[in-house]
């Protein structure tokens, strides 16, 4: 079991624990909740021997493997499996033993070394990674292409199909969603309610908790109070808790009332001195409850919308995508939908097919590629992109953010306004002048729902908003859009937030756009059955390689003679190969092509994070180097996937050849 008997740790001068106490039980899946800030990572670190508590003992078994995902961003050209494959320390350790057992050529221990690769199941070791990672949400030749080639989130899921390859007996993750989209979060969901080591989970999503937690650990002014139960649980529990407190608190002020008006007034008269002096020491005796001080509900509202125009925006046969070098990547076409009033309208599909790159084509972030978008008269579009820092200046402050954004929507307003509103949002003091680059994940996002609250928009367009929300700023995220008046399209891996603020569903897959019929659940499924069938089908296929005999050398038989190929067959196979090498040229030299400009990005990437490690780097050219390394970032991506699309159409060629 774990224990923690008494621990106070301490953070430079705040105090994260103070005298707090837990066990948990072998096996038992926790999930860790708090406000942001309150110390969740840090207990982490102290699990982990990162950190070492101030006072107190942490106590876990001294033989259990710990698992938990690394949050550097790994620099490698690995194949994406084998740098899965890594996470199993079993299975790494086996082949260690097997590796100096033959440079030694002791056969015994040749002999122990193959049993620990079966008990480290190394038979069917890169089947398991490479279904951890299509799980993930990575695809056909993505499973071992070099972990370089992927971008920053998609390296995250690396770390985390790594971390789940460990045999651990104690696992931690903190925000494992965060990087992930709905299909990833849903099998991520199955694959932990089967494992069965000890769990400890950091997240602000409340259904994925409820489907996986069996208790609840809350850290809130420094203390841990364990919760049997999940999320909704605990929440039930803990009001009750605080009314009880809030009551015991109240009955003792009257006490304390009591006695005081007793003390003050018999103090002065010698008949009653002892009775006052022992009622001075009782009060001092008495412990004070404390009251019940919450920190204060985080809430807003989308201020009434100009106009509400109807039709929002009709849909003609457009077609989505993205350029590259002049080239067209479209990834949705054909779409002939409308968009009315006051609609809520939840956006669903796997990663990779294209919901990001709809919203952005509707938000006028890039430009349809084929058809034609209608936008009703008065349309006021309020867009919250999944990386906030693509409408975010690193180096302005939140104040001068909202100078900026009410000389274009509101010339008239003042800077103590100005001040005042962006107080409602949890920016106080110095905080409105603090440059947005040192800012937390959370402080970001609600800096950019401010800006979408002062911009009065009639169309919201939310690109996973909750990103970086705590709990209570997600149920007063969607309390506000439930409030607001005009319509929202929303892209996200919160099924709480898609439940409570979307009445229909809109699914991006092959290419296209339609309605989904059905409800959050019946996606959910389809997703489960999914991931089950390419997990199937990839145990298959390694069971096939497996089983296929091995290739044995014949030394002294001379090799059979080759068959004879009539003259006409030969020249028809030749012709055959030379037409589909012609057909898949343009493919082939395209592909060359990305490859260089992947290259090239690279260095420039690797040159530009070099000068800023240096240190020497201008103010001016520190602001000028963010943006281009998030050029680089976006293109990168764009260039990657398209390689990938061309990849597949010249195997498919070939395959049908």
């Amino acid at each position: 079991m774990i224990t923690l008997r008494n621990i106070t740790l301490r953070r430079g001068t705040k105090v994260v624990l103070d005298d707090a106490s837990v066990t948990l039980q072998p096996g038992e899946k926790v999930g860790l909740v708090g406000r942001n800030g309150a110390g969740k990572s840090s207990l982490f670190a102290l699990l982990t021997d990162r950190l070492q508590s101030d006072k107190g003992d942490v106590e876990i078994p001294r033989q259990w493997a710990v698992g938990e995902v690394a949050q550097n961003m790994p620099e490698t050209d690995m194949p994406a499996t084998d740098f899965v494959l890594e996470g199993d320390t079993r299975l790494m350790a086996a082949q260690k033993a097997l590796a100096d057992a033959e440079a030694a050529e002791d056969g015994h221990a040749m002999a122990d070394a193959h049993g620990l690769l079966m008990d480290a199941g190394a038979f069917d070791a890169r089947p398991r990674a490479q279904a951890l990672l299509m799980g993930l949400g990575f695809k056909g030749a993505q499973v071992d292409a070099p972990v370089n080639s992927f971008s920053g989130g998609w390296r995250m899921r690396l770390q985390l199909a790594r971390a789940l390859m460990c045999p651990a007996d104690l696992m931690l993750l903190d925000e494992p969603t965060n990087h992930l989209d709905l299909d990833a979060l849903v099998w991520l969901e199955a694959w932990l309610q089967r494992y069965d080591g000890t769990l400890i989970i950091i997240s602000h999503d409340r259904e994925f908790l409820d489907a996986i937690t069996k208790v609840t650990l809350h850290l809130d002014e420094s203390k841990l109070m364990r919760y049997g139960g999940n999320y909704t649980a605990f929440e039930a529990m803990r009001a009750e808790r605080l009314v009880l407190q809030q009551a015991a608190f109240e009955k003792q002020q009257d006490r304390m009332a009591h006695l005081q008006k007793f003390i003050d007034r018999f103090k002065a008269k010698a008949s009653k001195a002892k009775q006052a002096q022992s009622r001075v020491k009782a009060l001092e005796r008495m412990e004070k409850l404390a009251p019940v001080l919450t920190a204060s509900d985080f809430s807003f509202e989308f201020r009434e919308p100009v106009s509400l125009p109807n039709p929002m925006l009709m849909f003609d046969e457009v077609a989505c995508g993205y350029e590259v070098d002049g080239v067209e990547n479209i990834i949705v076409r054909g779409i002939d939908r409308s968009v009315l009033a006051g609609q809520r309208i939840g956006i669903l599909g796997a990663n990779g097919q294209g919901k990001s790159t709809v919203v952005k084509t509707v938000a006028r972030m890039q430009r349809a590629m084929a058809g034609k978008i209608t936008e009703g008269k008065g349309l006021s579009i309020g867009y919250f992109a999944q990386q906030e820092m693509d409408v975010l200046r690193p180096d302005e402050g939140p104040l001068m953010h909202m100078v900026r954004l009410a000389k274009e929507v509101s010339p008239g307003a003042r800077e103590q306004e100005l001040r005042d509103f962006l107080g409602q949002f949890r920016f106080v003091g110095d905080m409105v002048n603090q440059a947005v680059g040192s800012l937390s994940g959370g402080e970001k996002a609600r800096l950019v729902l401010a800006m979408l609250v002062w911009q009065r928009p009639n169309l919201l367009l939310l690109d996973e908003p909750t990103n970086h929300l705590d709990l209570q700023t997600r149920e007063a995220l969607s309390m506000a859009l439930n409030e607001f008046e005009g319509t929202v399209m929303l892209v996200s891996h919160d099924r709480a937030l898609l439940r409570e603020v979307c009445d229909e569903f809109w699914l991006v897959t092959a290419g296209k756009v339609g309605p989904f019929d059905g409800d959050l659940d019946d996606y959910q499924k389809w997703l489960l059955e999914q991931s089950k069938e390419a997990a199937k089908a990839a145990k298959e296929a390694a069971k096939k390689a497996a089983a296929a005999p091995a290739p044995v050398a014949v030394v002294e038989a001379p090799p059979p003679p080759a068959p004879i190929v009539p003259r006409e067959d030969r020249k028809a196979a030749g012709q055959a190969r030379m037409r589909l090498a012609e057909q898949t040229k343009p493919m082939r030299r395209e592909m060359e092509t990305i490859d260089g400009k992947l290259n090239k990005l690279a260095d420039e990437r690797t040159a530009l994070e070099a000068e800023l490690a240096s240190g020497q780097a201008a103010p001016a050219r520190i602001v000028e180097v963010g943006k281009r390394l998030k050029a680089i970032h976006d293109e990168l991506e764009a260039a990657e996937m398209r390689w990938l699309e061309l990849s597949e159409q010249v195997e498919a060629m070939q395959a049908s050849a």
